[in-house]
């Protein structure tokens, strides 16, 4: 009877691992998760705000188009001159 107190005493220390295991498993998936939604949310503001810059750009450029179009076409052709001399280095 002695072997069998051993190996009950062995599997249930056993089990007390698995349980242990387990446990920590699920707080690691749970502190995934929880950055994952953090990410996931800084992700969709920062879209928003790039959408907000964009649409305050477009904003202004269509005043300038509108009010001074020939001064907005040579910062427009100065623009495209130095990101052109950028690409090409």
């Amino acid at each position: 009877m002695a072997p069998n107190n051993q190996s009950g005493g062995r599997q249930g220390t056993a089990a007390d691992l698995k349980d242990v295991a387990t446990d920590q498993f699920r707080k690691a998936a749970d502190t995934v998760e929880g950055a994952a939604s953090k990410v996931a949310e800084q992700g969709r503001e920062a879209g928003e705000r790039v959408q907000e810059v964009a649409g305050n750009i477009k904003g202004a450029v269509d005043k300038s188009v509108k009010d001074q179009p020939m001064a907005t076409l040579a910062v427009a052709a100065a623009v495209g001159f130095v990101l052109g001399a950028l690409w090409k280095s």
